[in-house]
């Protein structure tokens, strides 16, 4: 049985058809369309609510919400105003997307900023990506750059989906922390406040060995594709290129690792600026 807390409806015209578009948020399609996304699981409701996106929904499944955590949780929401669609175990496993349901589901608001946006203020670093192929890969840039204090994710294209579903496990929660900007190549070449960033990309073939340069705050790291690398064009925008060295046979990093690497560079040389910077008395 499925019942809703707000007030009590017939099954067929009021939940039934919010569980319908639920699992269609499970396509790439619908989340275009709406700007909405699933997500499942108590830590990723945690972080949601945590970085106060907006929560749409939260979906319960009472017999499975067992921890004390995730009771309090719900409760809080509900204490908000947040909308409870409570539903049974049958139901909370068709719309769940892993194999052990904690019985905690939201709708939640995506996050999107456009480049003209973007300004300056005091953030670490972007990650900006053309292509990436795999969700793994990319939800594993975006635990490293909440990691590290990352700002988030420039995407140039439509090819990437940061709210995959895939993607969005991978995150681990940090998703949340992280905002999205897609833009074009073209806007990019015309962008304002360009030159207020330091723009760096990645070539295996770069003068430059990564760890030899000075990375000014805030940096925006363009990453390439791992199959084709970052394209001239795309080159010609940086301000310098730099290489990650390799001296064993592979001939080149998995994305998320290069990118990983790159943000650790910026974020330690960030760390020993502050380190040696002389303290006020």
């Amino acid at each position: 049985m499925i019942t809703h807390t707000k007030r009590s409806v017939p099954l067929k015209t009021c939940v039934d058809p919010q569980i319908r578009y639920i699992q269609r948020l499970h396509a790439r399609e619908e989340r275009n369309r709406t700007g909405l996304l699933y997500i499942e699981g108590m830590r990723f409701v945690a972080q949601a609510v945590q970085h106060q996106a907006r929560i749409e929904h939260l979906v319960v499944c009472r017999e499975l919400l067992t921890h004390p955590y995730a009771q309090r949780l719900v409760q809080q929401q509900k204490q908000r105003g947040i909308p409870l669609i409570e539903v049974s175990c049958q139901v909370m496993e068709r719309l769940s997307q892993v194999e052990d349901s904690q019985g905690l589901g939201a709708v939640v608001r995506q996050r999107w900023q456009r480049l003209a946006s973007i300004k300056p203020r005091g953030e670490l670093c972007w990650v900006m990506v053309e292509t990436i192929r795999s969700p793994g890969n990319l939800g594993t840039i975006l635990r490293a750059s909440d990691a590290v204090g990352g700002a988030g994710l420039v995407l140039l294209g439509e090819s990437t989906d940061p709210y995959d579903p895939r993607t969005v496990r991978a995150t681990m929660g940090a998703l949340f922390s992280q905002y999205f900007v897609r833009t074009s190549v073209e806007e990019l070449k015309h962008w304002p406040r360009r030159s207020q960033y330091m723009l760096v990309g990645t070539s295996p073939g770069a003068a430059h060995d990564y760890q030899e340069i000075q990375y000014r705050q805030p940096t925006i790291l363009l990453m390439g594709e791992e199959r084709k690398g970052l394209p001239a064009e795309l080159q010609a925008l940086c301000d310098i290129m730099v290489r990650i060295p390799m001296v064993g046979e592979s001939d080149s990093l998995n994305v998320a690792m290069a990118t990983s690497v790159m943000l650790y560079e910026v974020f330690n040389q960030q760390r020993k600026r502050r380190e040696n910077f002389p303290v006020q008395s």
